[in-house]
């Protein structure tokens, strides 16, 4: 496998407050903030449009378990399927099963630190 990660697809974190903290962002940081969070949208080296996102999240989420950390990165990469054998393989923690939306498929790991990594195989036009 080329390519395992592609790029940042995203960071997540908890805060008392995302509603507050989104409006603190876009008030004094420009961000055009949504119920999400906020969309980057960039090219890739092929010119292809992709999006990065940013998303405070309520502080009692259970989205990063079974991290307890206060943030997860998301990962873009290109074959999720595949990566995560490798990633077995490897004896990387896999968490749960791959889950697929119209934007793209899911996978969850966990690095040495106990911090939760999301593996994204994006299909960028769905945001388009």
């Amino acid at each position: 496998m080329k390519n395992r990660v592609t790029g940042l697809g995203g960071f997540f974190f908890k805060t008392k407050d995302p509603d507050k903290i989104k409006e603190w962002y876009k008030v004094h940081l420009g961000l055009n903030t949504d119920p999400y969070g906020c969309s980057f949208w960039w090219k890739d080296q092929e010119g292809k449009d992709c999006m990065t996102q940013w998303s405070p999240m309520d502080e009692k989420s259970s989205h990063f378990k079974p991290s307890e950390k206060q943030f997860m990165m998301n990962f873009r990469v290109e074959n999720l399927v595949e990566l995560l054998e490798i990633l077995k393989k490897e004896g990387v923690q896999v968490i749960g099963e791959i889950e697929e939306y119209e934007y793209g498929k899911f996978g969850w790991i966990m690095d040495p630190e106990g911090n939760k990594l999301e593996l994204w195989e994006p299909v960028d036009k769905a945001f388009l």
